[in-house]
């Protein structure tokens, strides 16, 4: 059901452009059907989405999303109808000349702080409310979010960053120095960008739920499609584990990298022992090893499973977890989400720390609409931040992008440049209103059982 969070407000066509209204609703997809995106910590998803429009009085809008995977969408979309005082009747102009206010203003208020801090559905709502905008301003830029990014200024791009929690690891002096560095040269990569595109990797054979013949056919389908990395789930049993290993290595040949994901399922001695026991099928990155908020813990495993590379950022909540796991040396590959942190200036935050500490950013991107949203980000970072995609990739997911106005396109085994103007987050109405739950068509009694609809 639609969650309209304001009535349109009857706008004086000479009063100035203000933000009328926020409307969030509810949109699942029954992925669960066929078992994609099943791993070891969510065995049956749904894909689904808090998607988030905002508008103005002159009749544009932003839109965004909150990715989750069923039910406790409901609980997200209530998250950033909570947001709504903060947001509807501010002025337009004045919100999108200045990102970095914008988001510091949701971010200051103490109710919705009380909930996390900066952490949760609080956090990802906030999250949400600023891509929106984000979206919004790069559509009236005309551009695409990663190109509008990279022609700011090292000035701009610094101010949207609130480094009050992060500045003993990266003060506004070093990041200025990191940006401008790379700005005489952001043409370059421009230009590359378009020619030759970004380079990906695929998870879609490896969900946990497949069965060992659609592993080996995608995996090889990876490969002719010019994929140089897949990615395996793991963590439900080891014998499982090994043997869908030595199906998928045998099918790629030596050559292309294979990670692993195990979505926090292990503690920590039992990642060291498992990652040992999945050693001789090379494995590139364990990915999500242990509790996602343990920094230690990934140290310790960092230390035990090398050369293996530790990668994880899919559910780090803040740019202070990013923090303490680069201060802390506890991770060998970053992996910022869309979705997960404040928006669009907290992943900016992430990338300059990465930066900072030299280690790749390598994008979470496998839920609905991910990939569409996170590759202006890893583009951005590549022409404006890091300068470079050496051993980076953006993870690609082969599922739901018919849903969106500009979908992800893949050349290659790479991302191709989107051209479109704006975020990337932005959905077809008619797959809304047929997703939309529960009252939408694919959510109809008959569609599904009841059963299903009440676990979902």
């Amino acid at each position: 059901m639609t969650s309209l969070v304001s009535t349109r407000r009857t706008s004086d066509l000479s009063a100035p452009e203000s933000i009328t209204e926020l409307v969030v609703r509810d949109v699942r997809f029954p992925t669960s059907r066929q078992l994609d995106g099943s791993d070891a910590m969510n065995p049956q998803p749904d894909y689904s989405a808090a998607y988030v429009v905002l508008r103005t009085s002159a009749g544009d809008e932003g839109h965004s999303l909150v990715f989750t995977i069923g039910r406790g969408t409901e609980v997200q979309v209530e998250a950033v109808r909570a947001f709504a005082p903060l947001v509807v009747g501010l002025a337009a102009e004045e919100a999108l000349a200045d990102p970095g206010a914008f988001s510091r203003r949701l971010g200051a208020d103490s109710p919705m702080r009380w909930l996390g801090p900066e952490k949760g559905v609080a956090h990802m709502a906030h999250g949400a409310i600023v891509n929106a905008l984000w979206d919004l301003r790069a559509r009236r830029a005309g551009q695409p979010l990663w190109l509008h990014l990279a022609e700011l200024s090292p000035e701009e791009l610094v101010a949207l960053v609130d480094f009050r929690y992060i500045r003993e690891a990266l003060t506004e002096e070093e990041a200025l120095r990191i940006l401008r560095r790379a700005e005489p040269t952001r043409s370059e990569r421009i230009a590359e960008l378009r020619r030759a595109g970004y380079p990906a990797y695929t998870t879609t054979p490896g969900w946990l739920g497949y069965d060992d013949e659609k592993l080996v056919r995608l995996s090889r389908a990876a490969v002719a499609e010019g994929f140089t990395q897949i990615k395996l789930k793991v963590g439900g049993d080891l014998q499982t584990d090994r043997r869908r290993l030595a199906l998928a290595r045998e099918a790629v040949g030596p050559d292309v990298r294979i990670a692993i994901d195990a979505n926090q399922v292990w503690g920590v001695e039992e990642a060291i022992a498992w990652v040992d026991a999945l050693h001789d099928f090379d494995p590139y990155w364990i990915e999500e090893p242990t509790a996602p908020d343990d920094v230690l813990g990934h140290a310790a495993i960092k230390r035990a499973v090398a050369p293996v590379k530790v990668a994880t950022g899919e559910h780090g909540h803040s740019q202070v977890l990013f923090k303490q796991l680069l201060q802390a040396d506890a991770v060998d590959v970053v992996q910022i989400d869309a979705s997960r942190v404040a928006g669009v200036n907290e992943n900016i935050a992430i990338l300059l720390l990465a930066a900072k500490f030299g280690k790749p950013v390598c994008p979470h991107a496998g839920g609905v609409g991910l990939c569409e949203m996170v590759q202006h980000l890893a583009m951005f970072d590549y022409v404006a931040v890091s300068g470079t995609w050496e051993d980076r990739v953006i993870e690609h997911v082969d599922h739901l992008h018919e849903h969106f106005t500009e979908p992800v396109e893949i050349r290659a085994g790479r991302y191709v440049a989107p051209v479109g103007a704006g975020a990337g987050g932005r959905m077809l109405a008619d797959s809304v209103r047929r997703h939309e739950y529960p009252d939408g068509p694919e959510w109809q009694v008959g569609v599904i059982s009841a059963q299903e609809r009440g676990d979902r």
